[in-house]
């Protein structure tokens, strides 16, 4: 017998919604481990409606929901809309409505959409996040965060796309265009909300022993979180004074830094550039703005930048370094500034060997050194004063006690994981 889709499905959808078949309501008969919630991503309420990315993804939650159900289990599975900020104003201006009336119209076809596909939602729970109602515990929940000094203000650069008047994720971005609307992305320093996640970055790592996850899903997590132990340094740029400070992970290393390299949107940019390089170095930042952090850290790509006039002491060694801008530098890792050692960093390595900038090796490497790679490993300390004859473990132990001692820098713990804009 063919099976008739559209009577059986609409049969049982209908029956399903009238005898509220997946609506929930707190049970004591079910103990704590048998109650079990599952929360999907609510979409944002285009005109468009549901992309085939909806679907996949609420349909693998349901199977999982349907089956916890069979075992037994108080199943809680919500369904709401993201319907609230810029990108549902921005769309109320194209279509020329009221906010409140287009976003509405948009989720009840959502609705209808996501109810024909025969979902197990609870929709007597549905939310919009445009809701006062809803909005207003938003808003709580900041508050409290500011309380805590959990919510700041920064100046931070960001994704921004001129069409939409709104900053977008680096997942929204795609070749270098908005996701939403087609338009270039640029790079752009605003000011704005932070929220200090990286106060809970070590909670976040110790807890992942907790989790029942499989270890290839924590080890991205931890990746992301991305730990490290090192060191800053700091170094005073000739001219103006200004300390400039790096985070480097292998401050034994330190006597081979042979120039510095600032983030084009660093603060201190500005201030440093030599007169006879400004115009060069706008052009440069204008550039770079046009990039997404995955374009400009991407290993693959030419290694760009450009000298910006000025000269900084390395504490170490005694010698005035220059400083560049490049856009494979961060603004939101460490400190945005790194002293580049080509011997001993492969991107530093290309980066110097196309600006034909000294190569000078600090750690002895198990061949020799030919001036054709960067070595990357361990080693004895080499052309490093008093330090000569360490191994590289011993020499970050000692050269950070002094640079703390001396004032020049200190141990320092950073992570990949940056505040939430």
């Amino acid at each position: 017998m063919k099976y008739n889709f559209n009577e059986i499905e609409k049969k049982w959808q209908k029956f399903w919604e009238e005898n509220k078949t997946c609506a929930v309501k707190e049970d004591e008969k079910y103990p704590r481990e048998k109650r079990f919630y599952c929360l999907d991503m609510f979409p944002y309420p285009s005109g468009s409606g549901l992309h085939v990315g909806h679907p996949e993804g609420y349909t693998a939650s349901d199977i999982y929901c349907r089956f916890m159900r069979m075992r037994g289990y108080n199943v809680l599975h919500p369904m709401g809309f993201d319907s609230f900020g810029l990108p549902a104003e921005n769309y109320a201006i194209k279509a020329g409505t009221h906010p409140r009336i287009s976003t509405q119209t948009n989720i009840d076809n959502f609705r209808r959409q996501i109810k024909s596909l025969g979902f197990s939602y609870d929709w007597d729970r549905e939310i919009s996040t445009c809701d006062p109602e809803y909005f207003r515990w938003t808003q709580w929940i900041f508050l409290e965060l500011f309380k805590k000094n959990l919510a700041y203000e920064a100046n931070m650069p960001i994704n921004w796309c001129e069409s939409c008047r709104t900053g977008l994720a680096n997942e929204e971005v795609k070749d270098g265009c908005c996701e939403r609307c087609g338009c270039r992305v640029s790079r752009k320093n605003l000011r704005q909300w932070m929220l200090r996640i990286t106060a809970y970055a070590e909670r976040l790592l110790s807890d992942l022993e907790d989790l029942d996850w499989p270890e290839p899903i924590k080890l991205l997590q931890k990746n992301w979180i991305g730990k490290s132990t090192g060191a800053e340094v700091y170094f005073r740029e000739n001219v103006s004074g200004k300390t400039i400070t790096v985070y480097t992970t292998r401050p034994d290393t330190l006597f081979g830094a042979t120039y510095m390299v600032l983030s084009p949107e660093h603060a201190l940019v500005n201030e440093i550039t030599a007169a006879e390089q400004k115009t060069a170095v706008e052009q440069y930042k204008k550039d770079a703005s046009m990039k997404s952090d995955l374009e400009r850290t991407e290993l693959s790509t030419e290694k760009t930048g450009v000298f910006t006039g000025a000269y900084v002491k390395n504490p170490y060694s005694g010698k005035n370094i220059p400083v560049w801008i490049s856009d494979y530098v961060l603004a939101s890792y460490g400190t945005g500034a790194i002293m580049a050692v080509p011997a001993h960093d492969e991107r530093d390595f290309e980066f110097a060997k196309k600006f034909d900038l000294p190569v000078v090796q600090v750690i002895s490497s198990p061949e020799k050194f030919d001036f054709s790679a960067a070595y990357t490993g361990e080693g004895k300390a080499i052309n490093s004063g008093k330090y000569n004859g360490l191994n590289s473990e011993a020499f970050r132990r000692q050269i950070t006690e002094d640079l703390e001692k001396q004032g020049l820098g200190k141990k320092a713990v950073n992570y990949k994981l940056r505040d939430w804009v």
